[in-house]
């Protein structure tokens, strides 16, 4: 019988938290024998294409999910938490991908849900708003009141809410897994600014996020997996983009081809005086054949409020709709949206874009079922699998099987699988909402090309993102949102990153001045 693992040196220079040999598998393995060690006031960055362990690893430490083996230490002491409220205990904090918000209760009670003040079995509701509010503005979050219900927020606000409910407790280790995928610029540098706060007062943080250049700025070390496997740990300052990269692939990587436009003067889409009280004001603009239109803006700005309302998903109060020159009030249901051949990746996939329970051929073919239909209703599933296993393979879906449930695929390959169900379709205008969030390198890569083959095959795309680097490098013409109005058109031949951010904030400084008149 072998012996027992001995606690990691407590010597000066000792690891915060030590994994030894941690392994997992559930129909195949997904971490082999992995050896981590993360220091007391360390940013150390966990890299991977999706798939590679990395989100497992991490509910492994913060006691989600079990490890088949290993051993793990906790400042120098054994460390096996057999749930998440135990390893909060110990301070370890993890902010996941997906949201695990609450979206019927208020800001206040998911930042303090395990937690509220109360006396006499009452919860005491002023002590609770004020806790609220002082971890709210932690992170700059003052336009967001403690009684605001989260299901009302966007995605960035309800991560910004939950990454500062994160914050509010004092912790030893801190895991944020793509804290920023739908974040704007501005609270992204809110966020690095309380990173750098909580590294300098020693606590250790894994930070997990496929945007290599935040890994550059703030990360003091980086780690790799690659199919289950730690390739390799380096100090970030000795890690280029480039090498990263290629230990994330284990291939070499390729210049970026030049930006090529394929817009015509063919107009497919026309949005004229779309409004929605509250939300955006009315907005008119057209999108051509062949064009990739940016929506950039703040969060909270109207973007996906606007794409929604387009698709038929929410409904406008004004306006009409144009598809290749023929007029439409509006689109009433999303269904009568696709007949015209629009298309919509939502923002949040695990709620409006996924059945999470149904296998990915089921996900893929949903919106296209009559094609698939033969003789007293049934479906030819022959054909059904051979058009899913051509988008799969088209978009290097990684799965173990194409009747695989669909929620046991990391965030990336989920987000695949949607874009997949429209490829299918072989709609004529895609609206695409944070279509690379939570998708790594290579596949953002990937999807970014097939974007560029859609637009040469004629096809009109929209595309919103809080990434602004993103827009600039794929989209012929980029709008901006700010405040609900349309406050900016901006063209490639003559755009700046400084006169789109302006305009993203000018609707804002309107509206300020316009209350102080």
């Amino acid at each position: 019988m072998n012996a027992p693992c001995s606690a990691p040196s407590t010597g000066e220079h000792s690891p915060l938290l030590h994994l030894e040999a941690i392994s997992k598998a559930y129909a195949a393995p997904v971490l082999k024998a992995i050896d981590f060690g993360l220091q007391a006031g360390e940013i150390h960055a966990l890299l991977g294409a999706n798939g590679a362990g990395k989100s497992t690893l991490c509910r492994i430490i913060s006691g989600l999910t079990a490890a088949d083996s290993g051993k793990m230490w906790l400042a120098s002491q054994p460390y096996r938490p057999r749930e998440k409220s135990q390893a909060e205990a110990a301070g370890v904090q993890i902010v996941q991908q997906e949201l695990n918000l609450l979206p019927t209760l208020t800001v206040a009670e998911n930042l303090y849900l395990n937690r509220l003040p109360h006396r006499w079995g009452w919860i005491q509701q002023g002590r609770l708003h004020h806790l609220a509010h002082d971890a709210l503005m932690q992170l700059g979050l003052d336009d967001i009141a403690p009684d605001t219900l989260v299901g009302s927020l966007g995605v960035g606000q309800q991560q910004l809410v939950e990454i500062a409910g994160a914050l509010s407790q004092n912790c030893r280790v801190l895991i944020l897994d793509e804290p920023t995928a739908a974040l704007t610029h501005r609270e992204i540098e809110q966020l690095f600014q309380q990173l750098r706060r909580l590294r300098a007062a020693g606590v250790g943080m894994i930070y997990i996020s496929h945007r290599l250049e935040e890994i550059k700025e703030l990360a003091d070390r980086a780690t790799v997996l690659r199919d289950g496997k730690l390739i390799e740990t380096r100090a970030v300052s000795d890690f280029t983009t480039q090498a990263m990269v290629e230990s994330m692939t284990g291939e070499s990587t390729k210049e970026l081809q030049a930006h090529t436009s394929y817009r015509t003067d063919r107009v497919l889409l026309q949005v004229e005086d779309l409004s929605r009280s509250e939300v955006f004001a009315p907005i008119s603009f057209e999108v051509y054949q062949g064009e990739r239109l940016g929506i950039s803006g703040l969060v909270g700005s109207g973007r996906t409020e606007l794409l929604r309302a387009i698709f038929g998903a929410d409904q406008a109060e004004s306006g009409e709709i144009k598809i290749g020159g023929k007029s439409k009030k509006r689109f009433l249901h999303p269904q009568e949206a696709v007949a015209a051949g629009l298309a919509l990746v939502t923002e949040n996939r695990k709620e409006d874009g996924l059945l999470l329970s149904q296998s990915i051929r089921t996900n893929t073919t949903l919106s296209d079922l009559p094609s698939f239909r033969r003789r007293l209703g049934r479906l030819d599933q022959t054909q059904e699998f051979e058009q899913t296993a051509g988008i799969v393979d088209r978009l290097d879906t990684r799965c173990q099987s194409l009747d695989q449930p669909t929620q046991e695929l990391s965030g990336g390959n989920q987000q695949k699988v949607v874009v997949g169900r429209w490829l299918l379709r072989d709609a004529e205008i895609f609206l695409l909402d944070e279509p690379t969030r939570g998708i790594d390198v290579a596949a953002r890569s990937r999807l970014h090309r097939l974007m560029a083959e859609l637009a040469e095959r004629g096809k009109a795309l929209v595309i919103v993102s809080s990434d602004l680097e993103e827009l600039l490098e794929t989209c012929d013409r980029i709008l901006v949102l700010s405040a609900g109005r349309l406050t900016g058109e901006f063209f490639r031949e003559s755009w700046t990153r400084e006169a789109i951010m302006e305009a993203a904030f000018r609707g804002y400084r309107q509206a300020t001045a316009s209350e102080s008149a």
